[in-house]
């Protein structure tokens, strides 16, 4: 648990209490708590095999999320183009497909 709180802390900026008021630093402390959320879910089942298994929070978000993209809207629909000089497409590609053959929850 400590180390979770750790990578909210210093990954995340959890601790930030930008404004006086508690409603706003409440906010920014559930959206930090929802970021963490999200990259233990693309860490754990989509990662595993990968040497970013094991890697902090920060270091998946700087290594595989923090990526150089040209982003082009027409209308409806919009295309991301991702640089083709990164270092680490075939983990992120790796990492796509697997989180693609999940099952989806559906109520």
């Amino acid at each position: 648990m400590a180390n979770v709180l750790k990578q909210q802390t210093l990954d995340l900026a959890a601790d930030r209490m930008s404004t006086r008021h508690l409603a706003s630093n409440q906010l920014r402390l559930w959206l930090a708590t929802f970021a963490y959320l999200l990259l233990e879910r693309v860490r754990t089942p989509g990662l595993r095999g990968t040497e970013l298994a094991s890697a902090t929070a920060g270091s998946v978000r700087l290594q595989l999320l923090k990526v150089a993209a040209q982003v082009t809207v027409i209308v409806r629909r919009g295309d991301v183009q991702l640089s083709s000089a990164w270092p680490r497409q075939e983990i992120f590609r790796w990492c796509h497909r697997r989180r693609l053959a999940l099952p989806v929850w559906s109520d």
